[in-house]
């Protein structure tokens, strides 16, 4: 593996390879099986930004590993829709019918929206749709085929006989009075359906087979008393979380998954499950959850951070790639104030691998990852004009206006280069022109300078009044002067700036800004400011 690659994808990738050397000591695999990548899906409700990122963020780890090994992969999207009912979604139609299945599998819930044969169905296709949309490359397994399809039956024969070794890893995590009835099997009612109600009595590892009654309440889920004694394969029993986690790594032979930092105790247990069962556990990684603004943990029910929807509204995917690659082990706020500076780094990025000229800083560049197909196809990936999505939606936000026409001849003026890049950037106009209608525009609130600052902005108008160059640079340095000269406080005299043009409290750099726009544009633009506070106190 190559030691120079050093972006995250590259050290999982590493992690990959030393996990298939320690495979080799058991029942290795051949070097024509693919190593096996895997990512989880709970169908009780809808996909969402989680499941892209958990989704891309692997993904990357495996195109990382192709990219310096000739081994072959392959990427598993695995839906537990074997797991039970705790709740009913608030979001969903014909809840009161849901809500008389509590405890069964999600496979054998109706459908709410009526479009397929199974609650789980239904969240399984919109998981399809929804993987599809982006193009990954993935195959789809559900735990119900699994389990009643047979494919788990040895691996669940193999926990019946492991039995209490199984039961030692998991019973000193929980309560004394919980102990002594724990078991790793939950079987399916054979009366009443449920899965989440019914505990193990005893176990008949010759037979293959465990004996249970229904008699457990569980949120509302009623039990039905019934008692018997089923045989632990093909899809009468379902096994625990932590325990089905060690399962899939068992039978699947899964090399690398990935979990949220809230999973970690619950993948260190399945790796003593797996081992416990005579197998190895994957590689894998942490990584940290999503914020909201107010640095609290997003929550779909209460409506806090963002939605996948949301982003895509104001900010290309690509965008939101990059803010998903950036530092996984970080936790990260997400709203909206952050999609245009997570543009504005991937449009640096994409202009970086344009000119990359060693084959380490390609592959070593996000973009690589984010926009695989496109390499892949051999397409030119590159971005070569200077103008980023933030510098447009200040120009929006001065111009005031939602003409698409205005917006490119200030940009065409500003820089020649443009429709080199004209579909990138007319797409950013477009989100920048509905970013600024529902953002910005209802935020605007213009303040004229007070005295303080008055000396610094008539400086700043002589300047522009007497310039006649063309250089971003030289403009910033009279504004900054403009300011410093008069002994006014810098963040101060740029806050004034930007309340007076652009009724906000930050923007960009004033002379990238102000060359954008135009000198006398800008310089118009502060006299009819200035005009609007003569014209103040003299009434």
């Amino acid at each position: 593996m190559s030691e120079q690659l050093e972006s995250w994808p590259y050290r999982e990738a590493r992690h990959v390879d030393e996990h298939l050397k320690r495979a080799e000591s058991g029942d290795a695999k051949s070097d024509d099986d693919p190593v096996l990548f895997q990512t989880g899906f709970g169908p009780s409700g809808l996909p969402h930004i989680g499941t892209f990122s958990e989704v891309a963020r692997t993904n990357w780890v495996r195109r990382a590993f192709s990219t310096v090994s000739d081994r072959p992969t392959k990427l598993i999207a695995f839906s537990d829709d074997m797991d039970g009912l705790r709740k009913v979604p608030e979001n969903i139609p014909n809840g009161d019918m849901i809500a008389e299945h509590l405890g069964k599998p999600l496979c054998d819930i109706p459908d709410p929206f009526g479009e397929e044969d199974s609650f789980s169905g239904y969240m399984n296709a919109q998981l399809r749709s929804f993987l599809d949309s982006f193009g990954f490359d993935y195959n789809f397994v559900s735990s119900k085929d699994m389990y009643r399809g047979g494919e788990f039956n040895d691996g669940l024969l193999r926990i019946l006989e492991c039995y209490d070794e199984v039961r030692q890893v998991i019973i000193k995590t929980l309560r004394n009075p919980n102990r002594d009835e724990w078991s790793p099997f939950f079987p399916v009612c054979e009366n009443c359906g449920k899965v989440n109600n019914t505990r193990v009595t005893d176990v008949h590892p010759k037979d293959g087979a465990v004996s249970y009654v229904c008699d457990q309440s569980f949120r509302g889920a009623e039990a039905c008393g019934h008692s018997g004694t089923v045989p632990v394969t093909d899809g009468h029993v379902k096994v625990g979380w932590k325990v089905d986690w060690a399962l899939r790594w068992y039978v699947l032979g899964v090399d690398y998954e990935m979990y949220g930092k809230d999973l970690i105790e619950s993948a260190e247990l399945s790796t003593e499950i797996v081992r416990a069962l005579g197998g190895e556990p994957p590689a894998g990684m942490f990584y940290e959850m999503f914020l909201d603004e107010n640095g609290a943990k997003i929550s779909k029910s209460k409506g806090t951070g963002l939605s996948i929807d949301d982003w895509l509204q104001y900010g290309p995917l690509e965008s939101l790639a990059w803010f998903i690659f950036k530092k996984p082990k970080k936790a990260k706020k997400l709203f909206f104030e952050v999609i245009p500076r997570s543009t504005d780094q991937y449009l640096e990025a994409l202009h970086d691998y344009g000119v990359a000229t060693e084959s380490e800083q390609e592959l070593d560049n996000p973009v690589y990852f984010i926009k695989d197909e496109e390499i892949d196809a051999g397409e030119e990936v590159t971005y070569e004009s200077n103008i980023s999505y933030s510098m447009i939606l200040n120009l929006v936000s001065v111009l005031n206006t939602d003409d698409r026409d205005m917006v490119w001849d200030y940009l065409r003026r500003y820089d020649d280069r443009v429709d080199a890049d004209k579909d990138v950037i007319d797409d950013l106009v477009d989100r920048a022109l509905r970013y600024y209608r529902e953002f910005v525009f209802p935020t605007k609130e213009y303040k004229l300078p007070d005295e303080e600052v008055m000396p610094g902005v008539e400086q700043l108008r002589e300047f522009l009044d007497q310039y006649d160059g063309d250089d971003p640079e030289e403009i910033q340095t009279a504004t900054y002067r403009a300011g410093k000269d008069n002994d006014i406080k810098l963040g101060k005299w740029f806050r004034s700036m930007y309340r007076m043009l652009l009724g906000q409290d930050r923007g960009p750099r004033l002379g990238t800004f102000i060359h954008l726009y135009g000198v006398e544009e800008t310089l118009n633009l502060i006299n009819e400011r200035l005009a609007e506070k003569s014209a103040g106190n003299a009434d």
